[in-house]
Formats: C-alpha cells, sequence, structure tokens
C-alpha cells in the first residue's frame, strides 16, 4: 500500500516558492496588519540594515526624567517582517517609566549601567515581580502585561530594550487615565480617586474635562 501512494505523489506537480532573505518595509506606501509592503530590491540598501540612533542619549528633561529612543520599523525599516525592534531606556536621577504595556510585544531589558527597579503585575491574580537590576542584569516582561522602570540608583541608567515585534505598541496607564478628554466625574468613578485628585492630575498630564 505504502509503495502506490509513494508513486501517485510522485507524479503530482509541485512547486517550490522562493524564500525571501528579508523585506525592508517601504515605509512610503501604508502599513498592513502584516507589515509594510517590501521595498523593491534594487532600491535596498546597506543603510536599510544598520541604525546608529541608540547610541546617542535621549533627553531626560522631562516630566518623568526618562528617555525612549526607539529603534521600531519606522525608524529602521529592514526590521520590518523580522519579528523583532530595540530601544534605547534613559533614566536620570529619579527617572520613571510609569505604568505602561505593550499590546503587541513581549519585552526584555538590559541594564547597561546604573541600577533600574524593574517589575510587572501578572494579570491572572496580581502578583507583582519586581527586582532592583544592577549593569548586565536582564529581565522579560510578557506581552500585553503592565509593568515599569524606576531608576533606584545615584547616578544615570541606561539600558537596551528589546521587542517580540518591530511594532510593540505603547499604553502608559497614567496618561491614558489622565491626558484624555474623558469627564472628570467618569475617571473618578471608575478610579476612586476624589474629584481633586483628579483634576490635579489631568492638569499634570494635560488632560481636560
Amino acid at each position: 500500500m505504502f509503495l502506490p501512494i509513494l508513486f501517485i505523489f510522485s507524479l503530482l506537480p509541485f512547486s517550490h516558492s522562493a524564500v525571501q532573505d528579508f523585506c525592508v518595509g517601504d515605509l512610503a506606501l501604508p502599513d498592513t496588519p502584516a507589515g509594510y509592503p517590501c521595498k523593491k530590491p534594487a532600491k535596498v540598501t546597506v543603510n536599510d540594515f544598520v541604525y546608529s540612533a541608540l547610541g546617542v542619549a535621549g533627553n531626560t528633561s522631562n516630566l518623568i526624567k526618562a528617555a525612549v529612543t526607539p529603534a521600531f520599523v519606522t525608524q529602521f525599516p529592514g526590521l520590518n517582517g523580522l519579528g523583532l525592534s530595540l530601544a534605547r531606556l534613559d533614566l536620570a536621577v529619579d527617572g520613571v517609566v510609569p505604568m505602561h504595556t505593550h499590546p503587541g510585544a513581549s519585552e526584555v531589558l538590559f541594564v547597561l549601567e546604573g541600577t533600574i527597579c524593574a517589575g510587572f503585575i501578572s494579570s491572572t491574580d496580581n502578583v507583582v515581580y519586581f527586582q532592583a537590576l544592577n549593569k548586565g542584569d536582564i529581565m522579560i516582561f510578557p506581552q500585553g502585561l503592565l509593568h515599569f522602570q524606576i531608576n533606584s540608583g545615584e547616578g544615570v541608567a541606561i539600558a537596551i530594550v528589546s521587542f517580540s515585534s518591530p511594532s510593540p505598541g505603547l499604553q502608559i496607564t497614567d496618561f491614558a487615565l489622565f491626558g484624555n478628554n474623558l469627564p472628570t466625574e467618569l475617571v473618578v468613578k471608575t478610579t476612586f480617586l476624589d474629584e481633586a485628585q483628579v483634576k490635579k492630575l489631568k492638569g499634570v498630564l494635560g488632560g481636560t474635562g
């Protein structure tokens, strides 16, 4: 029985589709759920695969004393379709990346300098996993979970972050709650904060309503 089946399959036509080495994103075309359309091979250069911005410190003179320099597909089109991206994190003294999520990717944090207290919260039972990380330490943050990073040392802190998507997405909880035009009374109801606190936070984070 086995040999006749092999014979039948040997008579069927087989087509071998070419395996594509890469798909450098053509950022002039619309993004799609599968990524950007591929740039024509004749227009691809080595510069599509090299990115230097992560060697420059970000500007931390802001409210959270932190800067994230992304190397996502929109900055680094060679990442298109490869399922990864990176960023540089700079934290001044007392700098913080508040509670936030990346809906589209898991994250790996690698500390290059300083001390960073980092952690995440599980979605099933709200267990918090956090630790002070020193130079050379790595921590992972599973996709979609709330997490944070705080400079807990006495000097600047620097880290490189990698993501399991060229477009990981970002939503910072504080800005989502208080940096929009959702009416104050609704924010009070959904956060259990009093009206004065909500209005103060809206004023700090640019919200209205």
